[in-house]
């Protein structure tokens, strides 16, 4: 298990879940939907302050339930352990999996750029994966320390493109006016919910630091400073990182390279460069990974021990305290899904989905308020001062900033499902079929004990 998390830790883990491939590479998916530089970098900037309201959301959280299992916990007591399960579910089979394999396909793209190895990315990001998921069930994980350096050698790397991009290289002239591609219409709409589709999974994990709350110390103070603070720092370095790869490719050169911070550094420093950035990128995925890899099977754990899962999902080793099992049988999944599909459409399915339940863990807020509030009504006026919780962490604005934030998670649900309907079906189906698995495994419960 982690040691105990302090503020700068827990804002390291925040940053750390959160930077991993995403500004690395799809910066070319976001140029492939929107073509112009008010557009492209718009986008990145609507996405952080998209992710900026879901910090302060899960900050509220967090000091309200800063239990192990974040947003499962959160569901299972705001509304039920059925919905808690579906959520669960989908964090194996769709969310936490696709998203490791769409980091594990970015770290074999450039892996294979480095090393010129004959070999194809889905296969590169298996081995990856499975030489992780192997060195982390014998108990050899990355620990906080790790983990914060890590980050900090990802900060020097992103801090390294925009400087060489910077000073070294001058592009096409390009202004910021707000020029559209195509007139205002369904199709410009659907356009950016589609170009946010992207920009939103590279934003995504900040909720993973809440998988630790129970570890962290004084959780119900820390975690939100840490999320805010962390979810903050990343917008700056996303947005940085957009405006150079903009100013030196230039709309059209971006949605035409597949590794645009490589083709950033080719231009600055050459053939060096590229292979630099390359090394750098590929330890930021491997950090992600190796964080990944270790957050959310608290969840699976979870589940387990609630006793609507496979009960060996809940075994520690006795040697190591690692879940061993929740960890096997995460890393799999992945593997799977890191053959089975492109990049591009394992966004997609990700997305779609995730985005449902971080509207829906943010309604939540919603639950604990009222029933807040009609504590403090029976308590009365004197008693209720005085049992009153102590915590700073309120959302800004609330009930319309939460609500902003809720209706903002599923308009992007919506528009990633009009826009790519195909590959939404599939994680939507995936998610619908934790249904009846639910009751089943309630039924097999029943008859067992």
């Amino acid at each position: 298990m982690l040691r105990r998390l302090g503020l700068f830790d827990a804002t390291m883990l925040v940053m750390g879940g959160i930077v991993g491939s995403g500004i690395f590479i799809n910066p070319y998916v976001v140029a492939r939907q929107v073509h112009t530089p008010f557009l492209i970098l718009g986008a990145w900037a609507t996405g952080g302050v998209i992710a900026l309201g879901g910090a302060f959301v899960y900050a509220e959280l967090a000091a309200l339930r800063p239990e192990v299992g974040g947003q499962y916990a959160y569901l299972r007591e705001a509304y039920h352990p059925g919905v808690a399960f579906v959520y669960g579910w989908a964090l194996l089979l769709v969310t936490q999996t696709g998203g490791m394999a769409a980091v594990a396909v970015t770290f074999a793209r450039y892996f294979v750029e480095l090393t010129r190895v004959p070999l194809s990315d889905g296969l590169v990001a298996t081995l990856a994966m499975a030489a992780l998921t192997a060195i982390n069930c014998l108990g050899v994980k990355a620990g906080a320390r790790v983990q914060s350096v890590l980050m900090i050698l990802k900060i020097v790397t992103i801090t390294a493109l925009v400087l060489c991009g910077w000073l070294l290289f001058r592009g096409p002239q390009i202004h910021l006016h707000p020029a559209l591609d195509r007139p205002v219409s369904l199709d410009l709409v659907t356009a950016m919910g589609a170009a946010l589709t992207p920009v939103l999974f590279a934003y995504g994990g900040w909720q993973t630091s809440c998988f630790v709350a129970g570890e962290m110390i004084n959780p119900a103070r820390n975690l939100p400073r840490a999320l805010v603070a962390g979810v903050i720092g990343v917008i700056a370095l996303y947005l940085a990182v957009n405006w150079i790869c903009v100013r030196d490719l230039g709309p059209a050169g971006l949605a035409a390279t597949t590794t645009p911070a490589s083709a950033v550094m080719r231009l600055a420093l050459g053939e060096r460069g590229a292979a630099l950035i390359a090394l750098g990128i590929t330890i930021s995925t491997l950090g992600f990974l190796s964080q990944s890899i270790l957050t959310a099977p608290r969840v699976y754990f979870a589940m387990a021990r609630d006793g609507v899962f496979f009960r060996d999902v809940a075994w520690l080793h006795p040697r190591t305290h690692v879940p061993v099992v929740a960890i096997a049988l995460q890393g799999v999944w992945t593997m799977v899904i890191a053959l089975s599909g492109r990049y591009d459409q394992i966004l997609n399915y990700v997305v779609s989905t995730d985005f449902i339940f971080f509207g829906l863990s943010a309604t939540c807020l919603f639950v604990f308020r009222r029933r807040e509030r009609r504590e403090i009504e029976g308590l009365g006026a004197p008693a209720a001062s005085a049992a009153a919780p102590q915590r700073g962490a309120r959302v800004p604005g609330h009930p319309v900033t939460t609500a902003m934030f809720v209706a903002a998670c599923w308009l992007v649900v919506i528009a990633t499902v009009y826009k790519y309907p195909a590959n939404s079906a599939v994680g939507l189906a995936i998610v619908l079929a934790g249904i009846p698995v639910y009751f089943l495994w309630g039924r097999r419960a029943s008859h067992t004990s």
